[in-house]
């Protein structure tokens, strides 16, 4: 649904959004462009360059001419470090502009996109003090054999990103990318362009040097796969849906690619009955309804132990209704806009299918007082059998499932039963039965009587559908270098003598 009232556009926005390639904004070598939609009204409010295979092959020409023969591979890490703090520096100084214009593109609340800025200058300060304090293994047979270990770049990195969340999370692969010394070709996703057309101007700001970092737009079908499917990209790091994920996949075997993959998620969250109740419903709400439900760790299946069962529904149910939709530019709001059109039917669809599969008591239809736009009232269903498509499926809005059970192994089996296993949230005061739950269940990151809060040092990724590799702290530097062993003699030379008779 389409408004006939334009929103002011804030500034900064570019008139036209263009590719970056080799230190220079560019247009689409065939001058396609496509339509950016703004998720409040679903008007057109800027275009941006389509980029096909014509383009990938400039940016990682560029990408790989910068590693081949550029500074930035071989600079001293303190001296890459330098650069990544000046970038921090300055994604930090313009936190207010940066979650505005994400807060437009994306539809996201203004006060949750401005901690996503933040969090994207973190995340550069943490590589540049992870790559100045990286040891490597040494080993020493006395009198015999040394052994160490050199880490070098890889070479052009390419890096493919999602619409939730995006400029946080292209710095989540960028800093570690850079820090290790590569280059790369940054692949946005067609949605949400806006944010990633920033990087460019505090690159150069910071001093990096001309084609270590390139961007090109497009969908995923034309500058996606010819960015995987590329002979001088070695790696490939997505974050993005499972089916894309499987997709990428089998492109990128042919070419023995290194591949790090985060995927879909379909969370449980463990409520059971000696939680903390007040506690676990505030961290549920939350975990579902933030960032619009369009987070891939969101807790979009609540399963509860039937003793508390109707009062946590109950209490859950008017604690959604509660939850302020709104403008995304509005401070107050908790829930914005979905991102676009396309994405809003889908969440819909489900929607629908959910009132035939679980008993609805919050939500389910577009809020009052928004008639155009994408917007969705925070949704909860109850009574939701494990067979569900809303149950198993992802969603990627503010949709939840409630379902009861019995048992904790009733819960172990409900919790590990969907193909994915990305995240999982337990809440309980039983202190054995948290670390063993944990210890079971199919995620590859549990949070215990915790919301979603990670520490950088930690590992991130999913089993099952869910991804494919981890990426953060040293497994971020692991995934971006080679790790060579070099060998040395110390004493006599140990060797079979072969051909003395």
């Amino acid at each position: 649904m389409t408004s006939t009232t334009p929103r002011p556009i804030p500034d900064g926005v570019p008139e036209r959004i263009r590719h970056y390639i080799g230190g220079e904004l560019v247009d689409s070598a065939d001058g396609a462009v496509f339509d950016v939609l703004d998720p409040v009204t679903n008007d057109v409010y800027v275009q941006a360059a389509a980029g096909k295979k014509a383009d990938i092959d400039r940016a990682v020409a560029a990408a790989r001419k910068a590693f081949a023969e550029g500074p930035w591979p071989k600079l001293l890490p303190r001296e890459r470090s330098r650069v990544l703090n000046r970038i921090a520096d300055l994604v930090e100084s313009r936190d207010k502009r940066l979650a505005a214009l994400e807060s437009f593109d994306s539809g996201l609340p203004i006060s949750q996109a401005l901690g996503q800025a933040r969090r994207a200058a973190e995340n550069f300060r943490f590589f540049a003090d992870l790559i100045v304090a990286q040891a490597d293994d040494t080993y020493k047979v006395p009198g015999r054999q040394v052994n160490y270990v050199n880490r070098k770049p890889i070479g052009v990195a390419g890096l493919i990103t999602p619409w939730n969340t995006p400029f946080m999370l292209e710095s989540w692969k960028l800093a570690p990318a850079l820090a290790t010394g590569n280059t790369v070709v940054l692949k946005p996703a067609e949605f949400t362009p806006l944010s990633a057309s920033l990087w460019a101007e505090i690159f150069e700001e910071a001093g990096l040097p001309a084609g270590v970092f390139n961007l090109v737009n497009g969908f995923g079908e034309d500058a996606g796969d010819a960015l995987v499917k590329h002979p001088d990209v070695p790696l490939i790091s997505f974050t993005g849906e499972s089916g894309t994920g499987s997709l990428i996949f089998g492109n990128a075997a042919p070419f023995l690619k290194g591949l790090s993959m985060e995927l879909g998620g379909k969370s449980p969250a463990i409520v059971f009955a000696d939680a903390d109740l007040e506690t676990a419903i505030d961290a549920t709400i939350f975990g579902v309804f933030s960032l619009n439900g369009e987070r891939c760790t969101a807790g979009s299946r609540i399963l509860v132990e039937r003793a508390i069962y109707d009062e946590f529904v109950e209490r859950y149910a008017a604690q959604a209704k509660r939850v302020k939709v709104g403008d995304p530019s509005d401070p107050k709001t908790e829930v914005g806009a979905l991102v676009h059109p396309e994405h809003y039917d889908k969440v819909m669809k489900y929607i629908e299918i959910g009132k035939t599969e679980g008993r609805l008591v919050a939500g389910g239809s577009r809020p009052d007082g928004f008639p155009t736009g994408n917007y969705v009232a925070p949704t909860v269903f109850a009574d939701v059998k494990p067979d569900a498509r809303i149950f198993q499926e992802e969603i990627f809005g503010p949709v939840v499932a409630i379902t009861p059970f019995d048992s904790e192994e009733e819960a172990l089996e409900l919790a590990n039963n969907t193909k994915y296993g990305l995240a999982a949230y337990v809440w309980t005061n039983d202190l054995k039965r948290a670390h063993n739950f944990a210890q079971s269940v199919e995620a590859g990151m549990v949070w215990l009587n915790s919301n979603n809060v990670r520490d950088l040092r930690t590992p991130f990724g999913g089993v099952k559908a869910s991804g494919l590799g981890h990426e953060g702290g040293y497994r971020s530097i692991d995934f971006y270098t080679d790790q060579q062993a070099v060998h040395i003699n110390l004493g006599e030379v140990h060797n079979p003598a072969f051909g003395k008779g």
